[in-house]
């Protein structure tokens, strides 16, 4: 089990909680609690381990591109890039008051 966090800068608050997935094999939990301030504080538990690039990777890209700030909890049961990617579209749609942007 590894447990990651990070701090992305954005502009795009979370303005109600979101809960969307289930840990379970393969997949995951993004929970969203809107928060002060300007940035993201990501906090990842994963039962995989071995993928810090990854994880980076796909968080750079998604909070680079929609800039959602708010405290998020990632709880991770062996999810790929692509499902981590929905997931997180999925908790920006259900913790913001805009619509998201196509992707």
């Amino acid at each position: 089990m590894q447990t990651f966090e990070f701090e992305f800068p954005g502009d795009r608050p979370a303005t109600q909680r979101a809960h969307v997935g289930v840990v379970a094999s393969a997949d995951l939990e993004v929970l969203v609690v809107p928060s002060d301030g300007d940035s993201a504080s990501v906090r990842i538990r994963t039962s995989v381990d071995g993928f810090d690039d990854v994880w980076r990777n796909v968080l750079e890209r998604f909070f680079t591109r929609y800039g959602l700030t708010g405290s998020i909890e990632i709880n991770d049961f062996g999810a790929t890039p692509g499902v981590v990617s929905i997931r997180l579209l999925q908790a920006l749609d259900q913790s913001t008051d805009d619509q998201t942007p196509e992707i």
